[in-house]
């Protein structure tokens, strides 16, 4: 079977490579020559482990190739996918969905016979129709149907994701769609993957909706993190007592300072504009993303607050910079908006993170110093401060920390270290939601 993939960011990259890997001839379009340029050099434009290899593997073994020729990529592919960028739309919150119609309308005057064209991307709903429609337009002749396939993958476990899927979601109103995206998936129905037709629009919706339901799930353990504060608990306590109903669900109850990333914010302002336009507001997901715009902000108004009310002329460290471990991602990430502030108000910053300091140096003032490990970004700071919850953070020695800095505080916006380690080498153990001194379970 053969497939294009039209973008190769992370979705079309990840999703290409993973199609590959199960058989499947791929094809994938890339427009950016800088981006192209490293595929083609094996050199992958964006962190995910594991994602080298695979693509390494994949192009040696015939199986995947990459260009920037999209009608000779997409001629006789079986099915085309749309994977291209839907990025928040200036001024009102909507998804930007130009992109798509562009690909839309280049796959369809270059199609040379039927093909399932499916969108990859995270589209508002109804875009699967207005493709339909701009796809007759540029090409009355042509036979096509439209389908979307919304991606759930998470960053820094997308392969896993992808090939031990949770769900797959195919929405599309045409049976013989249907029978070639059925074939396209049959390795993971053989592991027992569920596989979920539905129309295009609760297909598209459905993306939307779960990404929304999970970033409210984050912000209402971060409020009750702040409760715990009051009145005295360990939010850790209360995650894990409400996370054993089944009904609820562990995953997604970890405070912190607020949710980022390529996915969360885009998607809820996304839903959010959606229901309004529709007449159906949903006033849960619009409080979500004034709560979760607030805490970030907010972040760096609770540091200040422990240093005492200032922290000019204090030297801070800052362990962490991308919105999550395991990526290099820095859309929408915590540590911007608190960084800024505490470069405002006079702080001196140092910083460490394992592979996202190049992308943040665009972002973050230029007063930014980047630091070899985290031992480094400690040398000679006042503060501690964690914001990103990489695995090596965890094994930090408190010793070595307290050595190494100059003032005593940590501020742990991810809980990551055990409170009664950190007191215990006389450090002023500071996190969210916990009581001090008191080790987690």
């Amino acid at each position: 079977m053969r497939i294009a993939m039209i973008g190769g960011g992370y979705v079309g990259l990840v999703s290409g490579a993973c199609f590959a890997d199960l058989g499947v001839e791929v094809g994938v379009v890339e427009s950016d020559p800088a981006k192209l340029a490293a595929l083609s050099e094996g050199r992958m434009p964006i962190y995910e482990p594991g994602l080298d290899r695979l693509v390494a593997d994949n192009v040696a073994a015939g199986r995947l190739g990459f260009s920037d020729d999209l009608a000779a990529t997409v001629a006789g592919a079986e099915a085309v996918f749309i994977a291209v960028g839907t990025p928040t739309r200036r001024g009102d919150g909507h998804a930007d969905v130009s992109y798509v119609n562009a690909a839309a309308e280049q796959v369809a005057r270059s199609l040379t016979g039927y093909a399932v064209v499916v969108t990859k991307s995270t589209v508002p709903v109804g875009t699967g129709r207005r493709i339909a429609e701009i796809m007759r337009r540029a090409r009355p002749d042509l036979e096509v149907d439209v389908a979307s396939n919304p991606e759930f993958l998470r960053e820094g476990s997308a392969i896993g994701d992808f090939m031990r899927p949770d769900r797959v979601v195919i929405g599309t109103d045409s049976e013989r769609a249907r029978d070639v995206l059925r074939r396209l998936y049959r390795p993971l129905y053989l592991i027992e993957a569920p596989i979920l037709f539905t129309s295009l629009e609760a297909a598209e919706l459905t993306k939307y909706a779960a990404n929304s339901f999970l970033a409210m799930k984050v912000t209402f353990i971060n409020e009750m993190a702040d409760l715990c504060e009051k009145v005295g608990a360990d939010v850790h306590d209360v995650a894990r007592g409400i996370g054993l109903d089944g009904r609820i669900g562990r995953k997604f109850l970890h405070p912190g300072p607020g949710f980022g990333g390529s996915c969360f914010p885009k998607d809820t302002l996304a839903l959010m504009r959606i229901a309004q336009d529709w007449g159906a507001p949903s006033r849960l997901v619009e409080a979500t993303v004034a709560v979760n715009d607030a805490r970030k902000s907010g972040m760096a108004a609770r540091i200040i607050q422990a240093c005492g009310g200032s922290v000019h002329g204090l030297a801070i460290a800052v362990l962490g910079l991308t919105f999550k471990p395991e990526t290099d991602d820095m859309r929408d990430a915590p540590s911007v908006p608190i960084i800024s502030r505490l470069a405002e108000e006079g702080a001196a910053i140092r910083t460490f993170d394992p592979v996202g300091m190049d992308h943040a140096r665009a972002l973050l003032p230029d007063s930014v110093t980047y630091c070899t490990d985290a031992y480094d970004a400690a040398q000679g700071a006042d503060v501690l401060v964690v914001v990103t919850e990489w695995n090596e953070f965890r094994a930090l020695s408190p010793a070595r920390l307290r050595d190494a800095m100059r003032g005593r505080l940590v501020m742990d916006l991810r809980n990551v270290f055990d409170p009664a380690a950190f007191d215990a080498a006389g450090l002023d153990y500071r996190g969210i939601g916990r009581t001090a001194g008191r080790p987690r379970q």
